[in-house]
């Protein structure tokens, strides 16, 4: 869903410096930001004091403020907050200084151009995301937050407790890449966490999106941990990114980003460490450039360095569908369990990706009527229901559902409380939160995507008597089918798609019993069920394994 604007504080008397810096920024389609204006450094410190500025665009030489004193007075008030400096040709010598003092970049306003300011606006907020607390992100902060519940109820040992609350390893990497007209070299950060090594090679997505940091990639790799142990998979978890933009590439740009992110991060990939597979804002696509890349660097083909790429290339079949129908075998499972008829239910879905648009699909094709779905451009209500393949071929021409024609617009938040028996959560995380949980009308709420439910909200949804079908077991079905994918490689075999999805539903739907017995054993909802589940077998692996030396 749609991402929050960045909020730019514009602290600038001249007017008509002012205007073009705010239309530049309109016009730049890589920026979402909402620009604020001041005239007067007082007018702008007033401002700043309230909060909620990411960045701070800043004329050293105001009304009320000279020179360096003017940047000095900024960082009292908000020392957090990074700073670019807005100067004349006359003043370059002294934006200089006031970069030496702590501002993060200097723009002559002469020589201001689109593409300079653009710029200039991402890699500062880039850097200082990098400088701050890499750690410190909401999904990072959640995935800890669940695990902590689940090992209190466990009465997990101290000790394994603490070790599995931060990832065994993670690197960091920042790398450069030509843009297409060969003059503009954008700099970019990179990720690939492993959590746990202790279950064999690690298993976790690449995701390419502009808002992807070190506490997000290593919240996702401790939640893939605990997935592939619920599905009883021979994998620890891990995760990558990339904090790019992957709609503002194109297809050459993309390519030479992901040749050059694998060969910043090939020494800890490979089909006995670490295998990549698609995540956000990646595909088949990206992962037969990554393993080509890989190959090229060890003289050799090793499809089985990545999950996830095209068939012709060593993929499995129903690879690509695989998230959206697991989720779809297990909300069967769910519906049985609370006895609703699915032929006469109906179904919300918040996310039109790859996971949203498949779920779509295969709940269309059980008879369930989809009378809404969303995606970042929009949100699409019809009460009689939607036509599915009308949308996928939509979405197919024009990328995005803005623009279907017969179907009512609504926000992502109506479309979240409409009244409906399942809602699919698969778009982005902190979706369902404590100010909208109360709001939410459905009786099943099947999470696809990763983190779309604060902890605090699960309570609500749990006194309201909402079946909440967890993350860590609803989306368990894409790396289900990618483990087939890397045995099958490693055996050099391929299974037909009926035997793909057989054992894929056989698994699915055992982690699904073992969860729902222990909620009914424990009295617990089946979230803090299904991550007791999984850390219960890491914990068995981490025991026997003993400490090194």
């Amino acid at each position: 869903m749609p991402e929050q604007p960045i909020r730019l504080l514009l602290i600038e008397d001249n007017p008509l410096h002012s205007r073009l810096v705010q239309q530049l920024i309109k016009a730049d389609t890589q920026l979402n930001c909402e620009v604020e204006t001041a005239e007067r450094l007082d007018q702008g410190l007033t401002r700043l004091a309230r909060g909620k500025i990411d960045l701070v665009l800043l004329d050293l030489v105001l009304p009320d403020s000279q020179e360096l004193e003017t940047l000095w007075r900024v960082r009292l008030v908000a020392p957090q907050v990074p700073v670019i400096i807005l100067t004349g040709l006359d003043d370059v010598k002294l934006a200089a200084r006031a970069v030496e003092s702590g501002a993060y970049d200097y723009l002559v306003k002469s020589h201001l151009k689109g593409a300079s300011l653009g710029r200039a606006v991402r890699y500062t907020l880039g850097r200082a995301r990098a400088r701050g607390g890499e750690w410190d992100s909401p999904m990072f902060r959640l995935a800890q937050q669940q695990f902590l519940k689940a090992a209190q109820y466990m009465n997990l040992d101290d000790n394994i407790r603490q070790r599995l609350l931060f990832p065994q390893r993670a690197q960091l990497v920042s790398f450069p890449f030509f843009r297409d007209d060969r003059r503009q070299v954008e700099t970019v950060f990179g990720y690939r966490v492993q959590h746990v090594l202790s279950m064999g090679p690690t298993k976790g997505g690449i995701r390419y999106h502009q808002g992807v940091n070190l506490g997000e990639v290593a919240a996702l790799a401790m939640w893939m941990t605990w997935k592939c142990a619920l599905m009883r998979l021979p994998f620890g978890g891990a995760k990558g990114g990339v904090r790019v933009d992957p709609t503002a590439l194109s297809k050459s740009e993309l390519q030479r980003l992901t040749r050059r992110y694998t060969t910043e991060i090939i020494d800890m990939i490979g089909p006995d460490k670490d295998i990549p597979a698609p995540d956000l804002g990646t595909d088949e696509q990206v992962m037969a450039w990554l393993m080509d890349t890989y190959s090229q660097q060890v003289g050799h083909a090793v499809p089985t360095v990545v999950t996830g790429k095209p068939v012709v290339l060593g993929g499995s079949l129903g690879r690509r569908e695989a998230t959206g129908r697991g989720l779809v075998y297990l909300i069967e499972a769910s519906a049985a369990h609370l006895g609703l008829d699915l032929a006469k239910a109906t179904a919300v879905v918040q996310g039109f990706g790859n996971v949203g648009s498949h779920a779509a699909r295969f709940l269309d094709e059980l008879g369930v009527r989809v009378i809404a779905v969303g995606d970042v451009s929009t949100g699409l209500y019809h009460p009689d229901g939607l036509p599915v393949e009308a949308l996928q071929a939509h979405v197919a021409e024009h990328r995005v559902l803005a623009g279907y024609p017969d179907a009512e617009p609504i926000d992502n938040a109506e479309l979240l409380e409409l009244d409906c028996d399942i809602l699919v959560l698969a778009a982005l995380q902190n979706q369902v939160t404590v100010e909208n949980a109360a709001q939410i009308n459905c009786r099943l709420l099947a999470e696809g995507a990763n983190g779309p439910t604060m902890l605090e909200a699960d309570d609500i949804l749990q006194e309201r008597g909402i079946f909440v079908l967890p993350d860590i077991l609803g989306n368990a079905g894409g790396v289900t089918v990618s483990y087939f994918e890397w045995v099958q490689g490693m055996q050099n075999l391929t299974w037909g798609l009926d035997e793909i999805n057989s054992r894929l539903k056989s698994i699915l739907l055992d982690a699904f019993q073992r969860t729902l017995h222990r909620a009914r054993q424990d009295k617990l909802d089946m979230r803090t069920a299904a991550l007791i589940e999984g850390v219960s077998r890491v914990t068995e692996a981490k025991l026997l394994r003993g400490v090194f030396p």
